[in-house]
């Protein structure tokens, strides 16, 4: 007859204590996964979410849930998901917000490096800086000129504080050294109503949204904002290089991110997954209608770049003496 001892009973519990977390892990997810959105529905976030939310899905064979979580730009969701259990099922599609909220925003509870831990950076929408046609500015060279002499500030639409609209505005200011006047909307599709009509006269625009207007003649460009030249306006100019700017660069990014205690494991796996789905043609055809370039980063690379960017854009606003409100 076997007989088990004290020892041999710790030895056994001890090990299911060690091997319990990984045992776990390993059938992640056994349960629907959440992709939360901080804005509301129908906007390039929440087509994104839906976009891996429906592969993810396929891929676990478990439902895959988009919950909008929108308010206060976004920081309603965001501070959301650097609460949420540090399980692997909450994740989110994280924009420049995520780095900016915080400088601006008291309602932006969080710290990026400290309260997120990224999945995936997926990659960037490029932003096309167009004038209204009425302004005299053909290239983006004659545009920094016509605003170093015009004796009113010309006028540019955003999106908001914050928005990738208002940092491109507020980034050129400052490197061009020029002076501009923000119109601020509550998105893009109201800045552009004005921005046809000529009621303002300039905006850094997504590229998807861009094109056909500039194909009519009813915008025209000047330069992509973004640090090279894009594949959907590959015959348009930087404007670092267009106006000589050399450390400006501005684009809408996005990546997965999740609750900063999630096993890496778990992490590693999503990211593995992420990267694979982003690899089949057809999914990259559907984000090139969204007019994304996809730009892959794993966790660490996807950190790091979320750190530089709240770092940059810190200094940014403070140089505009814009404060928390």
């Amino acid at each position: 007859m076997m007989i088990i001892t004290r020892s041999v009973l710790l030895a056994a519990t001890l090990s299911l204590a060690v091997l319990g977390p990984a045992a776990a892990q390993s059938d992640y997810p056994n349960r629907p996964v959440k992709i939360v959105v901080p804005y509301s529905a129908g906007g390039i976030v929440d087509s994104i979410a839906r976009l891996l939310g429906d592969q993810l899905s396929s891929m676990y064979d478990q439902p895959v849930v988009v919950e909008n979580k929108a308010g206060a730009a976004g920081a309603i969701g965001m501070n959301y998901v650097a609460n949420a259990p540090a399980d692997g099922y909450t994740l989110m599609v994280a924009s420049p917000a995520l780095a900016v909220l915080p400088i601006l925003k008291e309602t932006a509870k969080w710290n990026v490096a400290q309260d997120y831990r990224s999945i995936e950076g997926l990659g960037i929408v490029p932003n096309v800086l167009v004038v209204h046609p009425s302004v005299p500015a053909k290239t983006m060279a004659e545009f920094v000129d016509l605003a170093k002499k015009s004796d009113t500030p010309l006028t540019y639409a955003t999106a908001g504080l914050g928005s990738s609209n208002h940092l491109s505005g507020e980034l050129l200011v400052q490197e061009a050294g020029i002076k501009l006047t923000e119109v601020a909307y509550k998105g893009q599709t109201d800045a552009l109503t004005d921005l046809l009509t000529g009621r303002v006269q300039m905006m850094a625009l997504t590229s998807a949204l861009a094109i056909p207007y500039i194909k009519e003649g009813k915008l025209r460009p000047l330069a992509v904002t973004t640090g090279k030249r894009t594949v959907a306006t590959p015959d348009l100019p930087t404007v670092a290089e267009a106006a000589q700017l050399p450390n400006y660069a501005v684009g809408t990014w996005f990546g997965l991110v999740t609750q900063k205690k999630v096993p890496d494991a778990i992490v590693e796996q999503l990211s593995k997954d992420v990267a694979e789905i982003m690899a089949k043609p057809e999914v990259k055809a559907k984000f090139d209608t969204l007019g994304m370039e996809l730009d892959l980063m794993g966790p660490a690379e996807f950190d790091g770049y979320l750190e530089e960017e709240h770092s940059k854009w810190s200094k940014v606003m403070k140089k505009a003496g814009l404060s928390i409100q």
